[in-house]
């Protein structure tokens, strides 16, 4: 099920459980994961993007293997706030999701400037040219997925 806000994201999960979260790259699909109490978010891996089929197949290999018991997808909004082809292009993969996994509740988190903060931190960090483009989807990921996890701090009931 797809839900738009972070409230019926909360009120739609099971009490326990880590979280996933998605960036949504043309080429790539970065991943993090949250502990199991829902506090924080860890980069955990790219996949590299071939069809849906097998990009689902190893996201699925993921969600399982970590019982993962909700979904965070990055929803690119462009600056101004209005959703653009790449927003129709994530929601479009959302539904796809949502078919082939009706159990795990899916939700989006506005994604704007999560890579320049991933770049920023990885900068700071002194990481080299070749390793920030190795990691920086997946640490962008963990940015979406943090700050659903922090909002879900401020909802009654949640973790």
């Amino acid at each position: 099920m797809i839900l738009e806000t972070a409230e019926d994201f909360v009120a739609a999960l099971p009490r326990h459980g880590a979280l996933a979260g998605l960036d949504l790259g043309t080429k790539t699909i970065g991943v993090a994961v949250s502990d199991g109490m829902r506090s924080v978010a860890t980069p955990l891996t790219t996949i590299k993007r071939k069809k849906f089929t097998e990009d689902a197949q190893a996201l699925e290999a993921i969600l399982s293997a970590r019982a993962i018991a909700g979904l965070v997808l990055g929803l690119p909004r462009n600056m101004d706030g209005s959703e653009g082809p790449r927003c129709q292009s994530t929601r479009a993969f959302a539904r796809n999701m949502e078919r082939r996994l009706p159990e795990i509740p899916i939700t989006y988190w506005d994604e704007r400037l999560s890579t320049v903060a991933a770049e920023r931190a990885l900068l700071e960090a002194d990481t080299s040219r070749a390793r920030r483009a190795e990691v920086i989807d997946h640490v962008a990921a963990g940015y979406i997925l943090q700050g659903l996890l922090d909002r879900m701090g401020h909802i009654g009931g949640a973790a």
